[in-house]
């Protein structure tokens, strides 16, 4: 009974802390993470900057959006597969509701791009992004070899910015890590032992996520049932795409448009909108399928892109996870970590400047704005909620100023 009150209690609190987290974390998925490190690492102390880090490192090395990814896990790290739905299901569901009422009167948001407070939300995700690369920063680049490694990648990322390049520096930084600290440091036991036992669970997610791959498509060519055809086209969109959400635009136009679903107007409205809701950006198929079908089917068709969409990034993380902390557990692979997670702050620090910085700040007043946001996040601990709404309020003045 005690255990089933402190499950009871855990999910509670996964429900209550990212349903927060799904109404205010805007800025995309870099910023969607240094949310995350803001408000259970540092505040709830749910894990350290170490582990955190290698989840980071887990998932920006797999397919689909990270940061639901992330949400995914840390569910799972807390209260198992239970939790790892309900976090991801409370973290997605404000913005995929937003995102069916937008598609239902997409005419009364014209010229969304030109708000002062969209604006406003791009300076707070500066700050926020800002200061999880100084607190991470001080945390896993703590010699001269990480901070090098770190430096290189931000380098790298700035000269040649694609999700391969990204993925790339981070297993070049893990085998940085392994050849500096190989003879350092000891063998840790794995942070999650529950999840050590579900190997075979793991296994069975992941021969489901390759088997749709290859069985979808194959269906629907030879079936006109347009449910199915829908399904593979968004499964496949989600599945094939290394760099999160903005990455996934161009796969989906290529599904959609062409086929009639919608038109190029439709479509690029929806992505305009996307930028201005909090949680994922992938909740961008939750406008889709509302906008395909209109009318009384608007809002089950949106749910139903919205599970395809995020299913093989669900059924990718799941499967990893538990090899992924037998793994970590090693002495050779805490080595290879060490420099991960200093390429994971170089990643951040180079999404720092682009596109977070060169997105957000166009002058002067821009940059004051961000560094007193910082200040306020830094020394201060202001929640983040409150620089968001603080600089919403800031851009629509300066907007009218």
């Amino acid at each position: 009974m005690p255990n089933e009150r402190t499950r009871t209690r855990e999910l509670i609190e996964i429900a209550a802390v990212f349903s927060r987290l799904g109404c205010s974390s805007f800025g995309g998925p870099i910023a969607h993470l240094s949310y995350f490190h803001a408000e259970i690492v540092r505040r709830r102390n749910w894990l350290d900057d170490a582990h955190y880090g290698d989840l980071v490192a887990l998932c920006q090395c797999l397919p689909g959006p990270a940061s639901s990814q992330a949400v995914f896990a840390l569910g799972m790290h807390r209260a198992g597969l239970a939790g790892a739905l309900l976090a991801s299901t409370c973290f997605t569901l404000p913005s995929a509701l937003l995102m069916i009422a937008f598609a239902r009167g997409a005419a009364a948001f014209d010229r969304l791009h030109e708000a002062g407070w969209l604006h406003g939300l791009k300076l707070a995700a500066v700050a926020i992004v800002a200061q999880a690369v100084w607190s991470m920063g001080k945390k896993l680049c703590v010699d001269r070899a990480s901070l090098s490694l770190c430096l290189v990648t931000a380098a790298v990322q700035l000269s040649a910015s694609t999700p391969i390049t990204q993925v790339a520096a981070i297993a070049f930084g893990g085998l940085c890590g392994f050849w500096v600290y190989r003879t350092t440091g000891s063998t840790v036991p794995s942070a999650e032992p529950q999840l050590a036992r579900q190997g075979r669970s793991a296994a069975y997610a992941l021969a489901v996520f390759a088997a749709l791959l290859a069985l979808l498509p194959a269906l629907a060519s030879v079936t006109p049932w347009l449910p199915l055809q829908r399904f593979d086209s968004f499964y496949r969109s989600g599945a094939l795409v290394f760099g999160g959400g903005h990455v996934v635009l161009p796969l989906l136009r290529a599904e959609i448009v062409p086929r009639g679903w919608l038109t190029d107007d439709q479509f690029l409205a929806g992505y305009a909108a996307a930028q201005a809701v909090p949680g994922p950006l992938f909740s961008f198929a939750a406008y889709l399928g509302a906008a395909m079908a209109p009318g009384v089917h608007a809002i089950s068709n949106g749910f139903f892109c919205l599970f395809a969409i995020f299913l093989p990034a669900f059924l990718l993380v799941g499967g990893a996870l538990p090899f992924w902390h037998r793994l970590r557990a090693s002495h050779w692979a805490q080595a290879a970590l060490r420099g991960a997670n200093a390429s994971v702050v170089g990643v951040l620090l180079a999404a720092l400047y682009d596109p977070v910085f060169s997105e957000g700040v166009h002058d002067t007043r821009d940059a004051a704005a961000a560094l007193l946001a910082f200040g306020l996040l830094e020394y201060w601990h202001a929640p983040p909620w409150l620089i968001v709404l603080g600089l919403a309020g800031v851009g629509q003045w300066l907007h009218a100023a």
